[in-house]
Parts: C-alpha cells; structure tokens; sequence
C-alpha cells in the first residue's frame, strides 16, 4: 500500500507540475533575424524520424524564416515519460508527433496542449488533406481537437483461407453465427487447431483490449465511444453480445490461450487481429502466405442482423500535437509548417511508401494517388477503405487503468470461462464508473 501511495503521489506531482507549466510561454524562439525555431519530436520509429528529417529540409528550402530541429522522441523509459518529463522540467518541445488519443487526454488534462482547432489554419488543414470523417472521432469531451491524426491503422481480422477451406469453410465468416459453425467444422476436421489461438486474449494489460475487445465491440456497437470525457457510455446490448460470442467460441474449444510461436503464420490458429505493418515482416520471414491465396483480411464480425460490411473497427492511430509552452511565434510556424506539409498528397503518398502507415485521411482507398502503394502491397487497399470506418482510443486520462478493468473485470474471465457474459459486463461497468468518480 505503501509503495502504491509513493507511486500515486509521484504522478500527481508530475501532473501538479504539468499544470502549472501547461499554459506558461518560453521565449519566442524568434531570433533577431527574424527566423522561428521549432522543435519537432518525431516517432523513434526509424522511418517515420527520417521522413520528418526530408520534409523539415525541404520545408526550410522554401521558408527561411522558419528552423525546424527535428529528433526523435527518447523511449527511455518510455516515450510518453520522456514528455511528461520534458513538460515538467520546462523543454518541452514546439511539436510531437506519436501521440495516441489516450496520452493526449493525459496532457490536455494538465493543459499541456494548444487546442488545435483553436489555431488558425487547422480547418483548412482538415479540409485541404480530405480527412473530415476520419477526425470527427478524435473530438474530446469538450469539444475540442487536441490531435491532428497522421496516420490510422484501421485493424482488420485476417483468416486462413487455405485452411478454412480444408475444413469445409468456403466462404469467409462475417457474422457471429457464422464464425461459431466455421469453429465446429474447424474442431471436427482438425481437434489440434483452433479458431483464435492468441496468448493476450487471458492478459489483462490495458492496451491489448485494443486489438480483441474493442475491434469486436466497436462493431457491435456501430463505433459507440464506451468512455467518453468522464463518463461511462458503453452499449450494454453490444458489450454483452461481444462477450457472449467469445463464450460461445470457449466453449466450442476455439480459444487457445497458451504461448504458441506465430500460431498465425503457422498454422495453429485461423483468425487473428492484423496490422498493416505485419506484411513487410510476412514478405521477409513467410513468404509463402500469399493474399487472396491462402489468407484475407475483412473487418470485424458482427452479431447476426448487421451488415458487416459497413462495420466499424478500433484505429491503432497516432497524431500530432502542439504545446502550450510553445510561443505563439512558434505556434503559428507549427502550423504554418503543417498546413504546407498536408496541402500537397505527394507528402502522405510518400509517408505511406515508407512507413507502411496508412495516412489519416478519408479518401486513402479511392485516390488515384495512392496506386502505386497498392500496386506494391495490394492487401492495404483493404486497410485504406477502413479508415473512415476506424475509431480510435477513448480520451480518458485514466486510459490504462479503466482498459485493465475491461480484462480483469469481464474479457479475461470469459475466455477462462469463470464468469457469464451479463455478470462479466456489470461488474466490469461497476469498476469502470467507481474508477471514473
């Protein structure tokens, strides 16, 4: 208790600080020749750093006014401690990139953020670069955008086509009968394999709800928020659907929880959550899993009665911020710098080529643009079309504890079989509601 205490007054300090720092200026960051540095943290992503690097030169090349250092973000011990540090000692910089919904709430909590849409320029930003639907979801609680989202992983489901169709699965399940009849013809043709075999579905660490939990549930729940500001929203009749349908697979002997080497990859499980970073490792490491030969990749199953074609789905997505102690010279080069960036497609084509991040914007999977990165991969067509579709994190501060509950109090219990989906719910509600007091 002790210990939990020490930990718990430590944050508030951190945050106590963060607060009083938030709204301070620095210096104008202006120098007397009329030239506006900016410091810009980028992902320690080797990539996403060196596409920054490029663009701040090029940037440069046209604006001599403007200095643009970019560095990337240090993950020691974590990247989101590395800000919060950064905030708290006073060097913070002008402009990160890598922030989740859920961090952006912690910061906007100590108003450590400028709310973008309060800065000139950021409609024409939303406008110019086509991302009207796939921003409406990262709106707060109190109205504002906090993050310009950069990229969305919009996360599909992938199947093993080759061995669905041995079992006598010829089409791929879209719906959560469906999938229940492709388990038990999957168990009757080969009892050593299973639908879902993934050790994270019996882990409670928050941010692995993220890839089962609310892949399902936001398209059970047509992308209702669950949390939002402060308040529990959650869709009992979805979130209890949800919940039952991972029962059912249970006791169909579908889940396997033990650790399994890529039981994807290689064979053991058929259905599993994908990220669109997964295909240059597949290319390197498995060459022999082909799209559309041996595996798909579709969106969420649905309850029976919906469309799963127009399903929703969880965005594994990340943004951009710009900070308070940032002087209003440097706020407005940021923005500036930002507007110049996403007034050209050329720069998210290019992003897209060399991340493998599809961008955040809403005509990804219909812009001729974009061809060429299709025609290399053609399976991220798939993830391009889902991003309007895609929501991302809850903007709650307490992100990682109220995600933990959803493990701990229902999603966990259910693939153990120790709880029945409507208690599993209800006692998780009631966490997460004493948790948001």
């Amino acid at each position: 208790m002790k210990k939990k205490l020490s930990v718990l007054l430590a944050f508030t300090l951190v945050f106590t600080i963060l607060a009083g720092c938030g709204a301070k200026s620095s210096n104008s960051g202006t120098s007397a020749d009329g030239v506006t540095t900016i410091e810009f943290w980028a992902s320690p992503n080797p990539p996403q750093q060196a596409y920054w690097q490029r663009i701040a030169k090029e940037y440069e090349a046209v604006n001599s006014k403007v200095k643009i250092n970019v560095s990337a973000i240090k993950e020691s011990p974590t990247s989101e401690a590395s800000i919060q540090a950064a905030i708290a000692g006073g060097s913070a910089p002008t402009m990160t990139e890598n922030i989740s919904r859920g961090f952006a709430a912690q910061l906007a909590n100590s108003k450590a953020l400028v709310p973008m849409d309060t800065l000139d320029g950021f409609n024409d930003i939303v406008t110019k670069r086509n991302m009207t639907k796939t921003i409406e979801p990262w709106k707060f609680a109190d109205g504002h955008q906090y993050v310009l989202p950069i990229y969305s992983n919009a996360m599909l489901f992938g199947w093993r086509t080759d061995i669905l169709k041995e079992a006598g699965v010829n089409e791929v399940p879209r719906t959560y009968s469906e999938v229940i009849e492709a388990t038990k013809k999957l168990k009757a043709k080969f009892p050593d394999k299973y639908l879902w075999a993934k050790p994270d579905l019996a882990d409670p660490t928050s941010w692995k709800r993220w890839f089962d939990f609310f892949m399902l549930y936001d398209a059970a729940s047509d992308g209702n928020k669950f949390i939002e500001g402060t308040k529990f929203v959650g869709d009992e009749k979805a979130g209890v659907e949800v919940l039952t349908f991972v029962d059912n697979l249970r006791k169909e002997k579908g889940l396997l929880t033990q650790n399994v080497t890529e039981p994807f990859e290689n064979g053991v499980g058929v259905f599993t959550d994908i990220g669109p970073w997964t295909f240059n490792m597949w290319a390197e490491k498995y060459p022999e899993l082909q799209y559309k030969k041996n595996y798909e990749v579709t969106l969420p199953p649905v309850p029976d009665g919906m469309d799963p074609a127009n399903a929703k789905t969880f965005a594994d997505a990340k943004g951009l911020v710009i900070y308070a102690s940032a002087s209003p010279e440097q706020q407005k080069a940021a923005m500036e710098f930002i507007k110049w960036v996403y007034s050209d497609d050329k720069h998210d084509v290019d992003f897209f080529q060399e991340t493998n991040l599809p961008p955040a914007r809403d005509d990804v999977g219909t812009n001729e643009v974009f061809k060429p990165v299709f025609d290399k991969t053609p399976v991220l067509q798939e993830y391009a079309k889902a991003i309007p579709s895609a929501v991302p994190p809850m903007d709650n501060p307490k992100f990682n504890e109220l995600q933990t509950m959803i493990g701990q109090e229902a999603f966990n219990k259910i693939v153990r079989g120790e709880i029945d989906p409507k208690t599993g719910w209800d006692k998780m509600k009631k966490a997460i509601e004493g948790e948001l007091q």
